[in-house]
């Protein structure tokens, strides 16, 4: 098993655990970002704790490498007890459809296919119905992934409640 580097303590740490990021509160702004993951990373997972925006455009997760990928994206979504059926996203990876009344919990598991191409499971629930959010999602990358971003499809909703980690390895 590689070395890895764990955390911002420097300690080199191979014992094959996951790194957990540092949680940041989603509670104002267009977009939260986790940049500096580095390169050795194969698989990363955004935790979702009761996130809403202010608007009514859909949650997406948005990968990159030197800067965020907003198009290429091949992805769908359904939400489980819902009779309207699902939705397909290029901008990004679907994690919940918008609602502003909706708290969003679970998670987006990203991993490396290989050759720089990133796919995606999703699994969320609402906190206001008994909806749950599936989906999946691929990516082809110009170089190593090195950020994320947790976003609205539309770019202008506004972060207001809940929280976002993410875990590394």
């Amino acid at each position: 098993m590689p070395l890895q580097l764990s955390g911002t303590s420097g300690v080199l740490d191979n014992s094959g655990a996951f790194i957990a990021g540092t949680a940041v509160a989603s509670t104002s702004g267009t977009s939260i970002d986790f940049t500096s993951i580095p390169s050795w990373v194969k698989r990363v997972t955004v935790i979702f704790d009761s996130v809403s925006t202010n608007g009514t455009s859909a949650k997406i997760v948005q990968i990159g490498s030197g800067s965020v990928t907003t198009s290429g994206y091949l992805g769908t979504s359904v939400y489980t007890g819902a009779s309207t059926g699902g939705s397909t996203y290029t901008t990004g990876i679907g994690i919940a459809d918008g609602s502003a009344a909706d708290n969003i919990m679970g998670t987006c598991v990203i991993c490396l296919l290989g050759s720089n191409t990133w796919v995606a499971s999703v699994c969320t629930g609402r906190s206001s119905n008994a909806y749950g959010f599936l989906g999946g999602a691929r990516l082809a990358l110009g170089g190593t992934l090195d950020r994320v971003r947790i976003t609205t499809a539309n770019g202008t909703d506004t972060f207001d409640a809940g929280s976002i980690n993410i875990l590394y390895e």
